[in-house]
């Protein structure tokens, strides 16, 4: 599984330094040293940049240097929400889940229409054996954006999880996917649910979310197969 930090709004291009847009392009380009070597010529009181340089260490996986940069931005911007996500981010990485969920509900509280910052919530709740939590936050990040879920993005950092954690988070999408009508995607997390050590036959019958799954012949396949591998 994977937590999201958020990355750097679109800003007007013209209200942007060189040094910035340089930056923006090395980036872009994943070559994040120059990036942040170009950031750091721009204005050292934007909290925009200052986030920038954190995303950039966070794309090198150097979560303490990335952890600076967002507490930084923050203490020049409180109201930044994408830092208050992605310094949650950063805690998620080291399994210090609580603080995570405190960065994260700062986030929200800060702007309650993103389903990324909601998505990092149930995901930290999931790791921390919270599946209540975590799947009351995948349903409000589902609400705002259905596809939340399955678009990637060059703002992914693998997680280190148990294989348990997993097949729980990505059964709990099955049942989100297919209480939507979305069979397709639902078979497609229960595959991967299963693939990780799922086992729960009871929950797999009686889970009112996947009633109208269980009725597809690519469940009862899939089921017969894991009944006889």
């Amino acid at each position: 599984m994977v937590s999201h930090f958020a990355p750097p709004p679109q800003l007007d291009i013209q209200k942007q330094s060189s040094s910035e847009l340089e930056g923006d392009l090395l980036a872009a380009r994943q070559r994040y040293l120059d990036a942040i070597e170009a950031y750091r010529k721009a204005s050292p009181d934007s909290a925009t940049v200052i986030n920038k340089i954190g995303v950039a260490y966070h794309h090198m996986f150097d979560i303490t240097d990335a952890r600076k940069y967002y507490q930084r931005a923050i203490e020049l911007n409180p109201h930044y929400a994408e830092a208050w996500n992605n310094l949650g981010a950063t805690y998620h990485a080291e399994k210090k889940y609580k603080e995570a969920q405190r960065c994260y509900r700062k986030a929200i509280k800060l702007n309650p229409n993103s389903p990324l910052f909601y998505s990092n919530l149930g995901t930290a709740y999931f790791f921390q054996g919270n599946s209540k939590k975590g799947a009351e936050a995948y349903r409000q990040a589902f609400a705002l954006d259905p596809e939340v879920f399955e678009r990637s993005s060059a703002a992914r950092i693998e997680e280190s999880s148990s294989t348990k954690d997993l097949a729980m988070v990505n059964y709990v999408l099955a049942k989100t996917y297919a209480k939507a009508g979305m069979n397709e995607r639902a078979l497609s997390y229960l595959r991967k649910a299963l693939g990780e050590g799922f086992n729960d036959r009871k929950k797999l019958m009686t889970d009112s979310e996947l009633a109208s799954l269980r009725e597809t012949p690519e469940f009862i396949q899939l089921i017969a197969r894991e009944r006889n591998p």
